[in-house]
């Protein structure tokens, strides 16, 4: 497979993370160098070489993006070492000229907030955080029309040594759920129960060992993935062991918890390195992983159900 596109970040330092818009016409990037970059696509397919704006977000290095759902406005959020969360949004100006402006900044964390994600769509305006203090903390902008109220709706632990990762189950048909992933090899599934108005353990996925907390165990990434009408869901880890995991559960349908049949369909060592980042396709059926190889690697299932590599995509040119 070959790279479309390739272009200079221009960023100081290391690139934490690139996200996408939910049109994928705009990327937004940041790094260690404090700043976040949000790039246009050109007509002709191109990205750079200039950002169409970028600023100095926090006073650390900004680890994590997202974009909300484009029906909320041009809204991102950022996470930093600096402990904080900040909303911005994209506004104009009387000249017409576009600016991004901070809308709120959340300072809850204790720790450094390492993960961001907004909610889906049909759950309304609500952001998950996720921080090395262990917790997970929810937010929710009550008036879409003023960005700058943000209230701490809930707020759990998840990890005792710290969480690193999470993500939302994106179906509209089921209950809310997320997973996180943390510093000790454990994966969990929450579920938000609506009786107890309380986000419970429905389910813990081991990746590695389970012997407690170990370098080797911190787990850098999770996605689940979109389900197409199959009746389980897909989650994806990305782990410090090397490893690419795919979990498959039984599908959470039923009004009252249940404990989930959980079952990993998947754990290949391929990178042969450190995995940074899993990412599904709109259908679910396509992941890809990256990983300190520099490559990023697609994997799909076969007739059978086994998941096999697809393809590669080389990080430089051979």
């Amino acid at each position: 497979m070959r790279v479309l596109n390739r272009f200079p970040t221009q960023h100081d330092d290391l690139v934490h993370d690139v996200s996408y818009d939910y049109y994928g016409k705009r990327l937004a990037t940041c790094s260690s160098d404090q700043r976040i970059k949000v790039w246009d696509q050109s007509d002709s397919g191109e990205w750079g070489p200039l950002p169409s704006k970028e600023w100095k977000a926090h006073a650390g290095s900004v680890v994590k993006l997202a974009w909300a759902h484009p029906e909320f406005g041009q809204i991102i959020a950022s996470c930093s070492s600096d402990k904080t969360v900040i909303i911005w949004e994209e506004t104009e100006d009387e000249k017409g000229e576009k600016k991004w402006a901070t809308r709120a900044s959340l300072v809850d964390a204790r720790e450094g907030v390492c993960d961001v994600k907004f909610a889906p769509r049909h759950s309304g305006l609500k952001l998950a955080t996720c921080s090395y203090d262990g917790f997970i903390r929810l937010y929710e902008a009550i008036d879409v029309m003023n960005l700058a109220h943000w209230p701490l709706i809930d707020e759990f632990k998840a990890h005792e040594a710290g969480s690193t990762c999470i993500a939302w189950n994106p179906s509209p048909f089921d209950r809310p759920m997320m997973v996180v992933g943390g510093i000790d090899p454990s994966v969990k599934v929450y579920e938000y129960i609506e009786a107890s108005r309380r986000w419970t353990v429905a389910e813990s996925l081991i990746c590695g060992s389970s012997s407690g907390v170990s370098e080797q165990n911190e787990v850098h990434d999770v996605c689940w993935a979109p389900n197409m009408g199959r009746s389980y869901q897909l989650i994806a880890v990305a782990s410090k062991d090397r490893n690419v995991r795919i979990f498959q559960i039984s599908n959470p349908t039923s009004s009252v918890p249940a404990r989930l049949e959980v079952k990993e369909v998947m754990c290949r060592d391929d990178h042969r390195a450190e995995v940074w980042r899993v990412e599904w396709n709109t259908t679910g059926t396509i992941l890809a992983s990256s990983g300190d190889d520099g490559n990023v690697r697609l994997w799909k299932a076969n007739l059978a159900g086994v998941w096999k590599p697809l393809s590669i995509i080389q990080g430089e040119d051979e």
